[in-house]
């Protein structure tokens, strides 16, 4: 498949998060409480899976979560679930296409896998949001399974009272393909989702 024109795609993936980020908060179930980090979750439209929601308070300034969240140097020295990244194509206006692989997951019943997702980021509000989406692009490695993320995104806002901090709400559908417990995937998730928030954290202190 051919690179997608990445002007339209920003666009329509910047206002499928922001749609996202409006959902009310009846639709949402609470699937895991951290002292880091909730997360929720809603039957996803996109696939047969869930849409997850996950929120926290993060002590740092927007500028600097966001640079560990996306694309770039950072996000592999403290991501555990991520084992490799390589920027594949840069465009214009903070749209990159990455190519990843994660780790084993649950005792390795979750196999790795590897992502080829096209990522963008924006400014939103007062703060920012990284978002992206996958693409069926480029060569799949031998003994990974290719995942496929449907529009993802972080939304990183500063407390209005107290602009060191940072509100950081991601939005994650993750279809990790290949034979699959729905119930394995769902566990995965919401431990996933909890841990990136303890992870980041401890990134951001160093």
């Amino acid at each position: 498949m051919d690179l997608p024109n990445s002007a339209p795609l920003a666009t329509k993936l910047r206002n499928t998060l922001v749609q996202y980020h409006s959902i009310g908060d009846s639709e949402w179930r609470v699937a895991k409480k951290t002292k880091d980090a909730t997360v929720w979750r809603k039957p996803s439209e996109e696939f047969s899976g869930y849409l997850y929601k996950a929120q926290g308070v993060v002590e740092d300034v927007t500028n600097r979560i966001v640079d560990h969240i996306r694309p770039g140097p950072y996000r592999l020295h403290w991501d555990s679930l991520m084992t490799t990244m390589d920027i594949m194509e840069t465009f214009e206006e903070n749209c990159c296409v990455m190519r990843y692989t994660t780790a084993g997951q649950l005792w390795n019943i979750i196999a790795p896998r590897e992502f080829v997702d096209f990522s963008y980021t924006t400014s939103y509000e007062d703060g920012l949001l990284t978002c992206g989406i996958s693409l069926d692009y480029g060569e799949m490695r031998p003994n990974f399974v290719r995942g496929f993320n449907h529009p993802c995104g972080w939304f990183c806002v500063p407390l209005k009272d107290y602009p060191s901090h940072s509100l950081l709400t991601g939005y994650i559908q993750t279809e990790l393909r290949g034979m699959l417990p729905q119930s394995a995937v769902d566990t995965a998730m919401a431990s996933t989702l909890a841990n990136f928030y303890s992870d980041l954290k401890k990134a951001l202190k160093t």
